[in-house]
């Protein structure tokens, strides 16, 4: 058994996506995506050797779905192949970011995933293992197994991920809390996911609070204006990087959480990966879908040291 730099938990989708707003006779493209994906890839992007826990549909379009994940550079070796429907969603490309998604999952295959599908060895050694809101809000099933993988993982990383279509602001504030003392790090952003425990409009204020949860450090994504990273206590202002390109945000936060915590796995310190996390959700958005622009590790540290020359200029 090959153990993983870095496990992430969670189901992936099916995406349908246009560059024009959805409606009748609407071009689609097909894709796949979800959080989980999302950030996988990022990890495995960014040096890390990647495995994926889901549970993926046995029919002829989880055979392309499959092949994809494998494309990016990610394990399949821990994916359960079970009956039932894929899970999608359609987006319509926005760089804005201020558009919901439309979902169609409920009962969904992925969302079957429990605590008798986690390899409790291989999460015990796995250098990092990652989960979000997400995965704990599409079933109780699903939530207990993101649990049981919290509770022994050496190194935890929690991305709040919060959509209120699937769970409201106390049922996501409970997930966070259930988890913190497993945590090493959370990754909320400001200030929707970071208010879930505390209203308080003091991004300082509000990752203490999260952090009296349990949590090790938090870091506060907040678009334009950085990363407030607080760790232990000392707080590090980590700032932006302008993108490129903007095409399309969904993915952005997932690629942040899953280059962090490739880095962790991998050694580095946690700023230096967090610097790392905004350099490559600033060139995500170049692409199209939650995967259609990953960039590779040389491509997000070039990134991220023209962005440091920037700051300093």
């Amino acid at each position: 058994m090959v153990i993983p730099d870095v496990l992430v938990i969670g189901e992936i989708l099916v995406e349908l996506s246009s560059t024009e707003p959805l409606d009748a006779g609407t071009n689609l493209t097909l894709n796949f995506s979800g959080d989980a994906l999302n950030s996988a890839a990022a990890a495995a992007a960014a040096g890390a050797h990647t495995a994926l826990l889901a549970r993926v549909p046995d029919d002829e379009l989880g055979d392309r779905l499959l092949e994809r994940v494998v494309a990016l550079g990610i394990d399949t070796s821990q994916v359960r192949r079970v009956n039932g429907q894929h899970g999608l969603y359609l987006q319509h490309a926005d760089p804005s970011g201020d558009r919901e998604f439309t979902y169609v999952r409920r009962g969904s295959a992925g969302s079957g995933l429990g605590p008798g599908d986690v390899p409790l060895d291989l999460v015990a050694r796995a250098g990092a293992v990652l989960a979000s809101g997400i995965a704990c809000a599409i079933s109780p099933l699903s939530a207990k197994a993101v649990r049981v993988a919290a509770s022994n993982s050496r190194c935890f990383v929690f991305d709040p991920n919060w959509r209120p279509r699937l769970v409201d602001a106390a049922g996501a504030a409970e997930h966070l809390r259930g988890l913190a003392k497993y945590t090493r790090l959370v990754t909320p952003a400001w200030p929707g996911e970071a208010q879930l425990v505390s209203d308080s409009d003091d991004p300082s204020a509000v990752s203490s609070a999260i952090r009296e949860l349990g949590v090790r450090a938090v870091a506060l994504t907040r678009g334009a204006e950085g990363v407030l990273l607080d760790d232990a206590g000392r707080i590090i202002e980590v700032p932006a990087i302008t993108a490129p390109m903007v095409v399309d945000q969904t993915g952005a936060g997932d690629s942040f959480a899953g280059t962090v915590t490739a880095r962790l796995a991998l050694g580095d310190e946690l700023v230096d990966a967090v610097r790392l996390g905004v350099a490559a959700a600033s060139l995500s958005v170049g692409g199209v879908g939650g995967t259609g622009h990953v960039a590779t590790l040389e491509e997000t540290r070039a990134h991220a040291a023209n962005g440091a020359a920037e700051v300093s200029a």
